[in-house]
């Protein structure tokens, strides 16, 4: 059984049929679509659209979908919840600046109460957050090792267990980073054709979007991230490009900690400057 990605009503269909010994798949819908474009389909119905999905099924033989633990899953809905907690008092906060630019105060105060409340509904949750990781063992563990590497916070911490799962299914860090949408694209064709390497982006957004703040911070405090960003610079790679360089690295060392069991070790992750920078 094979069907496109549409988080949350996929995952629900999968996991009931998960019973009843279905072998499933939960494909990435942008892979669907660029086989229909391959096979030039040229109609759009609920019928097209199945015997599409049977034919892409039968021809790539995706990888079989498997589902999450309870826990995981309880922990993304709240981490879901937050982020939209906090995106709605980013609005009401602009809100506040904007009826303090234009003078119409007179619906101030019902919206500095809502910004009160959202406070309160944030603090909670995150609380809340806090409590389910601790509860559960496995996402204790893995949270703390998390934890180890500098630049990433409680917030990162919730969100790499949510989104990612359990890191250990991939089999290497690259996959891990793949799955981000971190991995560079590069166009590269003849001589004539020498795109400049970019992100993909083709990846989990969300995850991707936690790692940028924590990969900044890193650069900063980070001793091994540091040197790596000083050394791109220094080789003429552009400020946005360098983000995304660094950005990969916190990736590869919270799979490099996940999968070894042990806490960050700067001294491993440290290069080797007498080899990399020609001491």
């Amino acid at each position: 059984m094979c069907l496109e990605a549409t988080d949350p009503y996929s995952e629900a269909l999968a996991s009931k049929r998960v019973t009843g010994g279905w072998k499933r798949s939960v494909v990435n819908p942008a892979r669907i679509k660029g086989f229909a474009q391959g096979e030039l389909a040229r109609n759009k119905t609920d019928r097209a659209d199945a015997a599409l999905l049977g034919c892409f099924c039968a021809a790539m033989n995706p990888a079989l979908w498997e589902p999450r633990s309870l826990a995981i899953w309880q922990l993304r809905a709240r981490v879901d919840r937050l982020q939209t907690l906090k995106d709605m008092r980013q609005q009401e906060l602009n809100r506040v600046e904007a009826l303090e630019a234009s003078g119409h105060s007179e619906v101030m105060a019902p919206v500095q109460a809502h910004i009160r409340w959202l406070h309160e509904q944030i603090t909670e949750l995150e609380q809340d957050i806090d409590d389910h990781i601790e509860w559960h063992p496995a996402l204790k563990a893995d949270g703390e090792i998390i934890a180890s590497i500098p630049g990433s916070g409680q917030s990162t911490v919730a969100k790499v267990l949510a989104y990612a799962g359990d890191v250990r299914r991939f089999d290497k860090a690259k996959a891990f980073v793949a799955f981000i949408g971190l991995i560079q694209r590069r166009r590269l064709s003849g001589t004539s054709v020498r795109g400049r390497a970019m992100m993909s982006r083709a990846g989990h957004k969300a995850l991707r979007h936690a790692l940028y703040m924590p990969g900044l911070v890193a650069r900063r405090h980070n001793a091994a991230l540091k040197t790596f960003g000083d050394r791109l610079g220094q080789n003429g790679l552009t400020p946005r490009a360098e983000i995304g360089a660094v950005m990969r690295k916190p990736a590869r060392f919270i799979y490099g900690v996940i999968k070894s069991g042990k806490p960050f070790d700067p001294a491993r992750a440290m290069p080797r400057l007498d080899l990399q920078d020609g001491i």
